[in-house]
């Protein structure tokens, strides 16, 4: 009778075990990285976000609950079609339980219900559609580094209250340029200025010039740049080529990273102030991490690639926790924890998935104030996530509470 019961603990003590190691599909936490590696977002995406992702499977350890983490990647092409055929792919045959980066928002937002369908989880570092979060929000979509509330209040705010009052946008012709073009006209009008106009270019666009000179015509004093990577770079070096900030407007580039300053230079690009969510000289932590990646991909990273470093790191802490990979169980744990790495202190996933983290208002330094490459933002303000990004409550997602 004894022996009975010993093997029925015993075989109870397997079952329970099985269980548990059930709990990750397939014997593998594996990580999509979803993004442009050809086109104009390369630079500030691309192979980098898989040098991020890869950084912070190493520094997990190469394994979650003794299952071991793969990556792989895939390029979007920016097309919406594109994107969801790869994922569809990559979730129904190849066992990818995570979609990580996913710029252009087009893409994005027609990703994050796919991903919720089947229960995977969408954490985004490179679109900038507020309305991730807003009505078109998903429970398993997280999105973690920026969004176009956050780059109009910070930029658009500094601008207006510098006496930038009027304003003539160069807005890229999809759903992030709509977003960023909208959430910026709020903050303006909001705080006493005027919209006298817009003009939307293709994505992708090499010449800019009948742009610019209905910018141009429209005297606004700012041009706002609602585009970003590749467009933001042709649409400055233009718009000095066609003397506009020497006439007496001024720019406003929206969404502006470090490397588009290393590509325009220091000459053209002085006197900018743009929105961040990282900057690698902030302090030692982030000079570590930038040193590590720029020892594999040659450059400094932006904040997309830091914010995917972060993203798969959270990610992984959450399976950890949950001993599981499904969807909805890993964001739930995501929500619950606390966010700590050396590009966010104190943050947190919101209800609606939105990070709520530290951005900062920089401004690009003058050629004599760098002291050498890749040095130069310097800090004009910090901006608290509670003031940076949209409330809860005004969101409009659907499955927040009240």
């Amino acid at each position: 009778m004894k022996l009975k019961q010993a093997l029925l603990a015993g075989a109870a003590v397997v079952l329970a075990a099985g269980g548990a190691s059930a709990q990750i599909s397939g014997d593998v936490v594996k990580i999509g990285v979803l993004n442009d590696q050809s086109s104009l977002y390369a630079d500030i995406t691309g192979q980098g976000s898989v040098a991020a992702a890869r950084l912070a499977v190493e520094d997990f350890g190469g394994t979650v609950n003794g299952k071991k983490i793969e990556i792989i990647f895939a390029d979007h092409q920016n097309k919406p079609d594109v994107g969801s055929n790869i994922a569809r792919q990559w979730m129904d045959r190849d066992g990818v339980d995570v979609i990580v980066d996913v710029p252009t928002s087009s893409v994005a937002l027609a990703l994050a219900p796919l991903i919720k369908e089947k229960n995977k989880v969408f954490v985004n570092s490179g679109a900038a559609t507020s309305d991730l979060t807003g009505k078109a929000c998903q429970p398993t979509t997280v999105h973690w580094t920026y969004d176009t509330i956050a780059l109009s209040k910070g930029t658009g705010g500094a601008v207006v209250k510098a006496g930038g009052d009027t304003w003539f946008f160069l807005t890229s012709d999809y759903a992030f340029g709509h977003a960023l073009e909208r959430d910026t006209s709020n903050v303006v009008t909001a705080s006493g200025g005027k919209i006298l106009g817009q003009v939307r270019h293709p994505l992708n666009t090499s010449d800019f010039s009948s742009f610019l000179l209905q910018a141009q015509a429209s005297k606004a004093k700012i041009i706002g740049l609602a585009n970003a990577g590749g467009d933001t770079i042709n649409s400055i070096k233009q718009a000095s080529e066609f003397g506009i900030v020497a006439g007496g407007q001024k720019l406003a580039g929206l969404l502006v990273f470090v490397n588009d300053i290393h590509a325009l230079g220091l000459q053209t690009a002085q006197g900018l102030q743009l929105t961040s969510a990282f900057y690698w000289d902030q302090n030692d932590e982030t000079r570590a991490f930038a040193k590590r990646f720029e020892a594999v991909m040659k450059k400094k990273p932006s904040m997309i690639q830091a914010g995917v470093y972060g993203g798969v790191t959270h990610y992984l802490k959450a399976v950890k926790e949950a001993n599981t990979d499904e969807g909805d169980k890993v964001v739930a744990q995501m929500k619950k924890m606390p966010i700590n790495d050396f590009m966010t202190k104190n943050g947190s996933v919101r209800e609606d998935g939105r990070v709520n983290r530290q951005m900062y208002l920089f401004e690009v330094k003058k050629p004599g104030e760098s002291k050498g490459p890749w040095d130069y933002y310097k800090l004009v303000r910090a901006i608290p996530g509670e003031e940076a990004f949209r409330p809860l409550k005004d969101g409009g997602c659907s499955f927040v509470k009240g």
